[in-house]
């Protein structure tokens, strides 16, 4: 084994970028030095300091628990280089100047130890050029390093070697980026703005001269090029707004400066509306204008004459219609042959990406796969271009191309390489196989890197092509709900395939049976879906029907069946383990906390989020607080009960859902001996092998206790108490204020004296009997039906 332990970093800059990849690598609990420049008045370490109690302000946030700010040191330039040889690994990150950057590496270089990686954070600036002046060692331990804004949330760090950057160096660099901090790493060359700022900022670019050709609005744009079209649902401006329009402006100016040989350079031009915005020091989020500014309670957009106006503008349904339409070819075809302007415009930015990647591939990537993947993690895409390419049929749209190129209709004259059309790729039927993906370089298709420490995930971002997790494995069930299967035939998988992964009779369904076969058969259950959420929680419009038929009647045994599953997983001879990320919210939650174990990436958000639909949880999850009250309190029998159960009752009539999986063990949901992985590609292996530990472990379910305490009539009359004085001060309407009420029955017990032992049906049969009583509440039924209709709670 050949273990990569960083254990002190230091991050040179605390300006937007470097103080929230500070932040980033404290939430992998790595210790971490931010420096800056010394104050001039005050502390000397004012600037850092400042910086870092902004952290606890910004969102998205940057610190998956707020407290952890406290452990990041602040350090300055005139004090406190002499530090720099605790550090495994510095990280420059200071702004895009050539020789500012240089400036600081003549101070920092001679306190560097001699085994440190030494890297910069530049969107583009050329490595080489950085490492001007460094000796041979020091330029054997240095590299690019390019994180996506903001760091904890972008999955892509490019990594950037130059010619005398050490092999062994770079593959330590990407596995501690790759397991402790999350990230997927893509090697880039050294060329100008690397892969993804070069492809993505040309396709924003495309994007702006496509939509001032079609005359479309800004927010008519975004509506168009976000999750609608699988991208990022923020679309192209709002993202701009995001990153920045001066980070947005420099990687322009970069590609104008650099890349003036490039047959596209006459389209690298600052678009007008982003050169008057920097010019004005609107550069988006950071300075609270940019592309859209937010006007009191309502988002403006900037028109065509520099003024903002009302937002709001979406795209057409006829254009809609089209881009939901499931198969690719089908919805090319349709773009490209639409009499729409959104239409037209949309086939034109997909032409616009797919010359410019295939025109480039050869200079600014090893393979396809980086472009796509680049694509994916730094800009949101779902799919990258060469991937839509290929789905929609290689050939069919390399003609249509063509012909755009051909007949002028493309903004550049530049026709597709001959690899397009000749030799493997055609032969293939595009540029991603079962074997690897395709380099021009070498024409062939090249294999995903071997490092050591993608043995550790089961299954590596899948491009089209290739053998995805929805196929893999031996299948021992499978329903339109769910699939239960073995990747390797000691641990069983259980993964929901509803929409959302929402829980219906069939998802219980394939609980009861996965449980079943895993205690005849294998060595433990893992709940894992190869795709977000975990799970939206019960799925309403499934019980409908059945509501419709038998009215509460017919539901009540479908909900108690669920919670006897949810009690079967908890109770199950074999560890069941809740392999967690993304939501996972009402029964989701419950289903998660229902395990004997979780593991969850660092992005899980769980709550029991039932109010908003005017329910209270009935799959456990109240049973879940009053049980883990009454164990906590066991280890404080001096501390009143309420004290412990306040904090759980809270999470479920507030609707408190965590900002992280580091925030859900705060609040409660996740345990202390809960595992959180920071890649979500490694999840479901960690899973595995908890599930594996644990049963050669001789795991054996916790006993089912007789009785625990609750907090009685007197807990509800407290917590009703408090209750009461929000309803007054208008914080809570009079249906909250009832549905507190309810979950306080129900977590206290009911009408019983305080102290009173109750065991778990006690609490399942009051949860059961409170969420089918809320069912037929007017007021419930109004909030299910405005969240059925159009996704959004309703308060009444």
């Amino acid at each position: 084994m050949n273990n990569v332990i960083v254990k002190k970093v230091a991050v040179l800059g605390a300006g937007v970028m470097g103080a929230q990849i500070a932040a980033h690598v404290i939430n992998a609990k790595v210790p971490v030095l931010l420096f800056d420049l010394p104050s001039k008045e005050g502390p000397k370490n004012k600037i850092v300091l400042s910086a870092i109690e902004n952290l606890k302000k910004l969102n998205p946030a940057p610190l998956a628990n707020k407290d952890d700010a406290a452990f990041i040191e602040a350090a300055n330039y005139e004090e406190d280089l002499g530090r720099l040889k605790e550090c495994d690994l510095v990280i420059e990150a200071i702004a895009e100047r050539m020789d500012w950057k240089h400036d600081l590496y003549k101070k920092v270089a001679p306190h560097l130890a001699p085994h440190a990686i030494f890297a910069s954070n530049t969107s583009g600036l050329s490595i080489t050029a950085l490492s001007e002046g460094f000796d041979a060692a020091l330029k054997g331990r240095f590299a690019g390093v390019h994180f996506f804004n903001p760091p904890r949330y972008m999955h892509l760090v490019e990594l950037i070697p130059t010619v005398d950057t050490s092999p062994e160096i770079l593959d330590r660099l990407e596995t501690f980026l790759t397991t402790v901090l999350g990230k997927g790493v893509i090697r880039a060359m050294d060329t100008p703005n690397f892969v993804a700022n070069r492809l993505g900022v040309y396709g924003i670019l495309s994007t702006i001269l496509e939509a001032e050709k079609f005359q479309l609005p800004i927010d008519v744009v975004d509506d168009l090029t976000g999750s609608k079209l699988g991208r990022a649902k923020s679309g192209t401006f709002r993202t701009a707004d995001v990153v920045g329009l001066d980070t947005l402006g420099h990687v322009v100016k970069t590609m104008q400066e650099q890349l003036k040989g490039d047959p596209f350079h006459g389209l690298y031009a600052t678009p007008k509306l982003l050169a008057q915005l920097i010019d004005q020091g609107a550069l988006g989020q950071k300075s609270g204008a940019g592309f859209y500014k937010k006007v009191g309670k309502d988002i403006h957009r900037i028109d065509t004459n520099g003024v903002y106006v009302a937002s709001g503008g979406k795209a057409d349904p006829s254009i809609v219609s089209i881009l939901k339409k499931k198969s690719p070819v089908e919805k090319l075809q349709l773009l490209r042959e639409s009499t729409h302007p959104q239409g037209q415009f949309l086939w034109a930015i997909f032409r616009d990406a797919f010359q410019y990647a295939a025109h480039h591939l050869a200079a600014i990537a090893k393979t396809a796969r980086d472009v796509d993947l680049a694509l994916r993690w730094g800009f949101g895409w779902n799919s990258g271009p060469f991937e839509v390419w290929q789905a929609a049929g290689w050939e069919k749209v390399a003609g249509w191309v063509k012909e755009d190129i051909d007949s002028g209709k493309a903004l550049a004259k530049v026709p597709l390489p001959k690899w397009v059309f000749q030799g493997k790729v055609p032969q293939a039927g595009g540029v991603h196989t079962a074997e690897g993906s395709y380099a021009p370089a070498t024409d062939a298709f090249v294999p995903r890197s071997e490092l050591p420490i993608y043995k550790r995930q089961v299954f590596r971002a899948t491009l089209v092509g290739e053998t995805s997790a929805a196929t893999a494995g031996t299948t021992f069930f499978e329903d339109e709900s769910a699939r239960v299967w073995t990747m390797d035939k000691e641990v069983l998988i259980l993964s929901i395939k509803t929409k959302m992964h929402a829980i219906g009779p069939g998802v219980t369904g394939a609980i009861d049976k996965a449980v079943e076969e895993a205690e005849k058969n294998y060595a433990g259950l893992v709940i894992w879906s190869p795709d977000e959420p975990f799970s939206v929680g019960a799925d309403l419009q499934a019980m409908l029907p059945l509501f419709m038929s038998g009215g509460v009647a017919a539901l009540e045994p479908e909900e108690k069946r669920l919670q006897d599953g949810m009690l079967r997983l908890r109770y199950a001879g074999i560890p069941t383990i809740a392999a967690l990320s993304g939501l996972a919210l009402g029964g989701g939650c419950e289903l998660a906390i229902s395990c004997a174990r979780r593991v969850a990436h660092l992005e899980s958000y769980l709550g029991l989020v039932e109010v908003g639909v005017g329910l209270v949880p009935g799959a456990g999850g109240l049973l879940y607080g009053a049980r883990r009250a009454a164990e906590e309190r066991a280890v404080s029998p001096e501390t009143p009960l309420l004290n412990f159960l306040k904090k759980y009752f809270m999470n479920a009539a507030m609707a408190n859902v965590s900002k992280s999986a580091l925030e859900a063990k705060q609040i409660g949901y996740l345990l202390p001996s809960d595992p959180v992985v920071f890649n979500s590609h490694e999840l479901l292996g960690a899973a595995i092998r908890e599930a594996k530990t644990m049963f050669e472990a001789g795991y054996r379910p916790p006993l089912k206790v007789k009785g625990f305490p609750v907090a009685g009539r007197t807990g509800t009359a407290t917590i009703m108490a408090q209750l009461v004085n929000l309803k007054e001060g208008g914080f809570i309407s009079e249906h909250d204020l009832y549905l507190g009420k309810t979950i306080a029955e129900v977590m206290c017990g009911g009408d019983v004296d305080p102290g009173s032992l109750v065991d778990e049906a006690w609490i399942l049969g009051l949860e059961r009997k409170a969420f089918m009583s809320l069912l037929m509440h007017p007021k419930t039924q109004e909030r299910i039906m405005g969240m059925m209709n159009d996704g959004k709670p309703v308060r009444n």
